[in-house]
């Protein structure tokens, strides 16, 4: 429980304080529920305390029919707001018209935008017997640039949208690049080495022939045997310089790709690129990954797979959650979890299953300051 309020936001990170900044715009609607009286009042406190909480949800909704549930909300609050207490709260609707630019498909788009002009004008429509003309052409040059606004606000999340995935993709190429190039590495060192390494073999079996027959040859063998090695260390020496450990970010593109192929759907969150964190590291926790993801393809039946990973001061935690069947309690050390726990403990980490509504396995390894010295070299 304490993890979890630790962990709570008001807004997510990556909106920064603007989120923040635009609740000056309550002022207004506030002292107007402020010198209402009585029962009204009470009303107005707590359809301001219903509008913020659905300016918090909006934020942090990921799914379509909950982001469109807590817009409703927000929209006939606008509209109670205005009829009840001033005609000015319409101008809460440009936090309204902000959202509705979020939405990606064109139809709901619309739709939200519709809904929402109905109720804008609604209050004007109750209210119209005191409104003058020049009240109209106030209200309805705001009420036009509320209207105007959703389409600026979806064509920047639109661009934005296509940059991140763009930068993404980049990514991916940048490590599918790095995991051919080791493949090509490999692909050379078979092709290279597997000559001299049968040349070795067959000298040392004529060695062992000559040993007891002509000991002055078999010297001389031994002679050619240990140069002939040395021009193998040398090639892998080579051939291996620009080659390192596979990291958890590429591992994240492979996973991926084998969830995918096997029909079940991916979700990713947290940082893959662990830059501080040591090759060693990064190795065992991207096999126990690899492991973690096979099994969720291979046992799980699952429909869902969500990866996290957060690293935190002193350690960080891996976890594959699947939606799947669940563990089977007899076989916990099957299904190569037992393999994880044996990689785990060369670096002291350690893991965690709970099998309920699918598997959740978590995987913490601690990151040690000298550790992390000991990585920048390597």
């Amino acid at each position: 429980m304490v993890q979890k309020l630790k962990g709570f936001r008001v807004f997510p990170d990556r909106y920064g304080f603007f989120p923040y900044v635009f609740l000056i715009y309550l002022a207004m609607p506030a002292f107007y529920v402020a010198i209402a009286q009585g029962w009204k009042r009470i009303i107005g406190i707590g359809l301001l305390l219903l509008f913020l909480i659905t300016y918090r949800q909006l934020y942090n909704s990921f799914d379509k029919k909950s982001y469109t549930y807590w817009l409703v909300i927000q929209v006939f609050v606008i509209l109670i707001l205005a009829i009840l207490f001033n005609l000015y709260n319409i101008f809460l609707g440009f936090f309204t018209a902000h959202f509705i630019g979020w939405y990606k498909s064109k139809r709901t788009f619309f739709s939200a935008l519709g809904m929402f002009a109905i109720v804008i004008i609604s209050p004007l429509i109750v209210q119209r017997e005191t409104l003058e003309l020049q009240d109209l052409y106030y209200y309805g040059i705001f009420i036009l640039i509320m209207f105007i606004s959703p389409f600026g606000i979806r064509s920047m999340s639109t661009r934005m949208e296509l940059e991140k995935k763009l930068d993404e993709a980049n990514e991916q190429i940048k490590e599918l690049v790095k995991r051919d190039e080791r493949m090509r590495i490999a692909r050379d060192l078979h092709d290279h080495l597997g000559h001299t390494l049968s040349l070795i073999t067959l000298k040392s079996q004529l060695v062992h022939k000559l040993i007891n027959k002509d000991t002055e040859k078999a010297k001389l063998e031994t002679k050619e045997i240990e140069r002939t090695s040395r021009s193998a260390l040398k090639q892998v020496r080579e051939l291996v310089s620009d080659m390192r450990a596979i990291t958890v970010a590429e591992e994240l593109i492979e996973s991926e790709i084998l969830l995918q192929a096997a029909g079940v759907s991916y979700q990713f969150t947290g940082d893959s690129k662990l830059e501080d964190v040591p090759l060693l590291t990064q190795n065992i926790l991207s096999m126990c990954l690899k492991e973690g993801v096979t099994n969720v393809v291979k046992h799980s039946q699952a429909k869902n797979c969500v990866v996290q990973l957060v690293k935190r001061d002193g350690e960080i935690e891996l976890s594959v959650l699947d939606d799947g069947k669940g563990l089977d309690e007899t076989n916990v050390d099957g299904n190569g979890l037992k393999g994880i726990n044996e990689r785990l403990r060369l670096i002291d980490g350690f893991m965690k299953i709970i099998s309920h509504k699918g598997t959740k396995l978590f995987i913490t390894i601690p990151i040690i300051v000298k550790e992390k010295k000991a990585g920048v070299g390597s």
